[in-house]
């Protein structure tokens, strides 16, 4: 039985919903939403689809207690709003998201939970330590999808580039899943081939693909009001790595002992959760950005150091 539950029934979390019913990966689904009306409109019209499909997912909701035994928990909700003015900047949800957290972390800890939290909202790596801290729950069972997003958005400015899949750009953006990312050139391949050393034969500008990369979610925002597919294609896919016990090497916003901070970075998942976090030698340059947007979180977060100490927040310096 692999049972899924998810708070927060918005566009991301209604489009989670929606792929794991169609493809079949959810034999129950937990909708959770504090517009109950919504939540049951969402029920309605994910069963309303059943008879056409070929798997059958059996979908409650707004009760806690049904997450007792669920496998994985997404955590979706925000307000999205928040970023109309924002240009692109994802802390503008930071108080928003941090009373979501302060009200539905102590419903989570009141159940029997205790499988693997993957976590969407903004701004990702605060939000996620924040959630942790504030259930309890360890930090392997709980990350947030990062920059597994911003590598996807990576993979597709350079595949352009190169007029191949995005699939066959491998290599990894690092850091806050918001302006102070960054892409890690040393470790990505074009087809198995360094990118490096394609800079001077087809005249990249990398800091250009790094900027177009890092505003691809701003792009799409400033279309439609949100963003949802990609975000949703990635929590299902991180899901999966976890029920697969897939071992899974990709980038999510891991804690980092390093830092003493969530962060992307590359991580293994399994079954567990994060099972490992994956330390890749990088240039000096990259390792003094990666540092800088740790920092940056932590500076951030500063002011909100009533559920992580100041103790805990170890900053490095440059």
């Amino acid at each position: 039985m692999r049972k899924y539950a998810i708070i927060g029934v918005g566009h991301v979390g209604a489009t989670i919903a929606y792929t794991l019913v169609c493809k079949g990966i959810a034999d129950e689904l937990i909708l959770i939403d504090t517009n109950v009306g919504k939540a049951r409109a969402e029920q309605l019209d994910l069963q309303d689809a059943q008879a056409r499909l070929d798997s059958r997912t059996i979908i409650k909701i707004n009760d806690y207690n049904e997450l007792d035994d669920t496998d994985i928990l997404f955590v979706t909700s925000g307000n999205i709003h928040a970023l109309d003015h924002a240009s692109g900047n994802r802390w503008a949800e930071f108080e928003y998201t941090k009373q979501i957290v302060q009200d539905i972390a102590p419903k989570v800890k009141a159940t029997r939970f205790n499988g693997v939290v993957i976590d969407t909202m903004n701004p990702c790596d605060a939000i996620t330590y924040y959630f942790q801290q504030a259930t309890g729950l360890s930090k392997q069972q709980v990350f947030g999808t990062g920059t597994f997003l911003d590598t996807a958005r990576m993979q597709k400015v350079v595949a352009d580039v190169f007029d191949c899949d995005p699939k066959n750009i491998s290599g990894y953006v690092y850091g806050e899943h918001g302006e102070s990312q960054f892409s890690a050139w040393s470790t990505v391949q074009v087809n198995g081939i360094p990118i490096t050393k394609l800079v001077a034969s087809h005249h990249l500008d990398l800091d250009a693909l790094e900027a177009e990369a890092r505003h691809g979610g701003w792009a799409v925002h400033s279309g439609k009001g949100y963003t949802s597919f990609a975000i949703a294609t990635c929590a299902v896919k991180l899901s999966e790595a976890v029920l697969a016990n897939a071992r899974l090497a990709c980038p999510v916003s891991a804690y980092s002992e390093r830092f003493g901070t969530y962060v992307g970075q590359p991580a293994i998942i399994g079954k567990d959760g994060v099972e490992t976090v994956t330390t890749l030698e990088l240039t000096a340059a990259e390792d003094a950005k990666f540092q800088n947007s740790a920092n940056t979180i932590i500076e951030k977060f500063h002011a909100f150091d009533d559920v992580l100490p100041t103790a805990q927040l170890k900053r490095q310096q440059a």
